[in-house]
């Protein structure tokens, strides 16, 4: 791993979430992005050497709804950078980690992505990401 890329935060409503963390971080939003495959659009923020995304739903049936519905707005996943994804993934699942996808897919800014389960990480949504070149 690399480094930590960006903390997700998941928000109801990034109207109202980009303000505040503009004013909180000193600094503004410089990216909006819709996923598709995720079914949310995204706000990134930077601050220092990590980035902070922030997370809407665009679907009351998708995976940013139903977290926010169980346990409400705040940390969603945590992010490291790796320079080859399927080796990183190929690694952690013969260490014991059980992997969201079997497959990177394409996530918001320009990074492949795939996810760790959280009970096999201690109870932490990690997702790993490499830059699409």
């Amino acid at each position: 791993m690399l480094k930590l890329e960006h903390i997700g935060i998941a928000v109801n409503d990034l109207s109202t979430s980009v303000p505040l963390f503009e004013k909180l971080l000193n600094s503004q939003c410089y990216k909006r992005e819709e996923v598709e495959s995720e079914k949310v659009t995204t706000a990134f923020f930077r601050a220092g050497e990590c980035k902070i995304e922030l997370l809407e739903s665009t679907d009351a049936g998708g995976v940013i709804s139903k977290y926010i519905g169980k346990k409400g707005e705040g940390l969603h996943h945590i992010a490291f950078e790796v320079s080859d994804i399927k080796a990183e993934m190929k690694r952690l699942v013969a260490e014991g980690y059980v992997l969201l996808n079997e497959e990177p897919k394409k996530g918001a800014d320009n990074k492949l992505v795939v996810f760790l389960h959280p009970k096999s990480a201690g109870g932490v949504l990690v997702e790993l990401c490499q830059e699409i070149k």
